[in-house]
């Protein structure tokens, strides 16, 4: 759970940082992407995160925590019903931030915060599962090739192995 920062916060008090953040996500939310300073996106990504993981869940209790936190209806009806099952298949890391440069006016570091909605490639996903599962089939499927390679290999190198020790033994003789 993303733990608040001591210090200064964006612009305020803690309750307005928390309602400034709620409304960047509901916009994030809306828009799929935003612009706004690199700070603003660095807080808001563990909390809009967070929104996507309860809209992951599906349920009505989950629905309800995020309407505590998003007011309008309509960003977490599209919340639940668009982005959680394009990102049903990741399990994490559903933004991301892209640094832009500085703004005009007062030179402030300037991202873009967006979410990331494409499919999870099989590369992406945790592979231990599938190396287990093709760990499980290859021994079985490669003994008997496995069993006549090395023999044969051996049978060579033997010979070859052999060729030069007879005719050491054929030079020390004479």
């Amino acid at each position: 759970m993303p733990r608040p920062n001591k210090g200064p916060r964006l612009g305020g008090g803690p309750t307005h940082e928390r309602l400034m953040l709620n409304q960047m996500a509901a916009q994030l939310f809306e828009h799929k992407r935003i612009q706004t300073t690199e700070t603003k996106a660095k807080r808001l990504q563990p909390v809009a995160e967070r929104l996507v993981t309860f809209a992951k869940r599906g349920d009505l209790h989950a629905r309800r925590r995020v309407m505590r936190q998003i007011l309008d209806k309509s960003v977490v009806h599209e919340l639940f019903t668009e982005i959680a099952p394009l990102v049903e298949e990741r399990e994490g890391g559903y933004t991301r931030i892209i640094k832009t440069g500085f703004r005009k006016g007062d030179n402030a570091p300037m991202a873009v915060i967006e979410l990331v909605l494409e499919p999870v490639t099989k590369k992406q996903r945790a592979a231990k599962p599938a190396a287990e599962e093709v760990a499980a089939e290859e021994p079985a499927a490669e003994e008997t090739p496995a069993e006549e390679a090395p023999a044969e290999e051996v049978t060579e190198d033997a010979a070859a192995e052999e060729a030069p020790a007879e005719e050491a033994a054929e030079e020390k003789a004479e």
